[in-house]
């Protein structure tokens, strides 16, 4: 009982700001420079500062669309960057997918010579921090011409290898016997792999799917750095630029975390179940 007390209360913690951010969003513009109108004293002298503290409430005193109305239609810019997320995002998810899949089938189940060796080899480039590879992927795409082009984020998300090792040890679980008895009725690899493997692996493709949406649908240092023109840059650079009007704020973060929600409550039980079989742990 007093466990479950607990982590009743750190789940309430960690949902604090995400009720705020969506109450908020239904505040009026003058209302919420009333409540946090003292945040933007933090840089002012300090004989100008007569309060520091917002005034955070949980239920706003008028509500209102008018945040969401200036987001979607004043401001055509946040359904631009909006869609170049969805360009962005959409393709290295259906690329990673279907090439970390054929990768993962070959080094789970096909026999080769130096198979796990390469597959090592393929694992270590996952484990260097993005600040590493930043340079060399610069140098590469600045030769290819890719530069501020969606081609310099989209074709190194695609090769990744972390969807490679998720989906092989996802795989390990599949008993051989299966592809034995395939082979057996005369099924090639291909076959064997869309019809067999395939099927038996939707709660690894729904979680990968899920933590690759997460991990590109929030990037910044990526767009920052390999897209120059700000009408290319997806909707969470827009985000972190945000600084003048809260209110507005507020709205874009709502809006900009619905799809995240909304595709994880569809793939939630398969979410689960594929990274407890997969063996990843946070």
């Amino acid at each position: 009982m007093a466990l479950t007390a607990v982590m009743g209360m750190i789940a309430l913690i960690f949902l604090f700001p995400i009720v705020i951010t969506f109450t908020n969003s239904f505040t009026t513009a003058q209302e919420i420079d009333i409540n946090y109108g003292p945040l933007g004293q933090m840089n002012e002298p300090a004989a100008g500062r007569k309060n520091l503290f917002a005034n955070v409430k949980l239920l706003p005193d008028q509500v209102t669309l008018e945040q969401y109305g200036k987001v979607l239609v004043g401001s055509p810019r946040y359904l631009m960057m909006f869609w170049n997320s969805v360009f962005l995002v959409v393709p290295i998810i259906v690329g990673q997918t279907l090439v970390s899949a054929f990768a993962a089938y070959a080094f789970s189940k096909l026999q080769f010579r130096g198979r796990d060796r390469w597959f090592l080899v393929y694992v270590i480039t996952m484990l260097m921090p993005f600040q590493v590879t930043l340079v060399p992927n610069y140098i590469m795409a600045d030769q290819l011409g890719l530069l501020n082009s969606p081609h310099a984020i989209i074709w190194p998300g695609i090769f990744s290898a972390f969807g490679v090792f998720m989906l092989r040890q996802f795989m390990l679980h599949i008993p051989y016997a299966y592809i034995e008895a395939a082979k057996m009725d005369g099924a090639g690899q291909l076959r064997i792999f869309f019809t067999i493997i395939f099927p038996m692996v939707k709660a690894g493709l729904a979680s990968l799917i899920v933590l690759l949406f997460v991990d590109y649908w929030n990037m910044v240092e990526q767009p920052l750095i390999f897209l120059n023109d700000p009408f290319k840059q997806p909707l969470s650079v827009y985000l972190s630029r945000i600084n003048d009007e809260p209110g507005i704020a507020f709205a874009a973060s709502v809006l900009y975390m619905t799809p995240m929600v909304l595709l994880f409550l569809y793939a939630e039980t398969y979410f689960i179940k594929g990274v407890q079989l997969s063996g990843i742990k946070g």
